[in-house]
């Protein structure tokens, strides 16, 4: 059976939109590239030194699920990013200049929920703040997003699991063998490290931001576990694109 690389989409500010791409170079031991770039800490968070910390520091889909609706476009060069959502239209600005941030936190404030941190700031590290303590790129499967969305009697988007490289044409689930494997996409090879376990951002629509699956209680109803995806980590870098074959060694 062919497995081929069907999408690509990475993340700019963590929690805050996605986006698809045609093709990606991957570098070894980094995120997919601008993926997590930024993160939107709240009023309450504890950032240390300034380098990786976890996702609780955050605003997030989890806690806020509206973010779930935005959609993002990053222009690489100049650093600039236009956010969607459908109760509040566009914003375009730059999270690296601070005379942008009262815009930010001003287009994103209608979404917060009075009861909780409200975003404070935008920061970045020195790598992608993904939800891992160690660069990662996620890998996930399109015929078990089916399988999941077929046991649960509802069509699941593959957008509420925030993926970074989406693959067809494994048996559902397959992936959950391929713990400490390889593959290849074009250029590219990936080790696969662990599981991702889910959280509630999932629950909502990406159209909506509203939450309107059990996807937690399907996964577990299924399974026994709430995993859904693979972290892997890049060994070798190189050029990807959608339509890529995927090797598994």
């Amino acid at each position: 059976m062919t497995i081929r690389l069907a999408r690509i989409c990475r993340h700019p500010i963590k929690g805050h939109g996605r986006e698809d791409l045609g093709s990606v170079v991957l570098s070894a031991g980094a995120c997919l590239p601008w993926d997590r770039h930024w993160a939107v800490a709240h009023e309450a968070a504890k950032l240390g030194d300034g380098g990786w910390v976890p996702c609780a520091n955050f605003a997030r889909g989890a806690k806020v699920p509206a973010l779930m609706a935005i959609t993002s476009v990053l222009e690489d060069q100049s650093g600039t990013v236009t956010l969607r959502h459908p109760d509040l239209g566009a914003l375009t600005f730059r999270p690296d200049d601070p005379a942008d941030l009262p815009a930010f936190l001003s287009w994103i404030a209608p979404l917060a929920p009075a009861d909780r941190a409200q975003p404070a700031q935008i920061v970045s590290a020195g790598r992608g703040m993904t939800d891992s303590d160690f660069p990662s790129v996620s890998v996930l499967s399109l015929r078990s997003l089916a399988d999941l969305s077929a046991r649960m009697g509802q069509d699941l988007s593959a957008d509420r699991w925030r993926g970074n490289l989406w693959l067809d044409g494994a048996a559902p689930w397959a992936e959950w063998d391929w713990i400490g494997r390889t593959l290849r996409i074009g250029q590219a090879e990936l080790r696969i490290e662990e599981r991702i376990t889910r959280c509630r951002a999932t629950s909502a629509s990406p159209e909506t931001g509203r939450v309107d699956a059990d996807t937690l209680g399907g996964l577990d109803a299924a399974f026994g576990h709430q995993d859904f995806g693979l972290y892997a980590v890049v060994t070798r870098g190189g050029t990807i694109a959608t339509g890529d074959t995927v090797t598994l060694t």
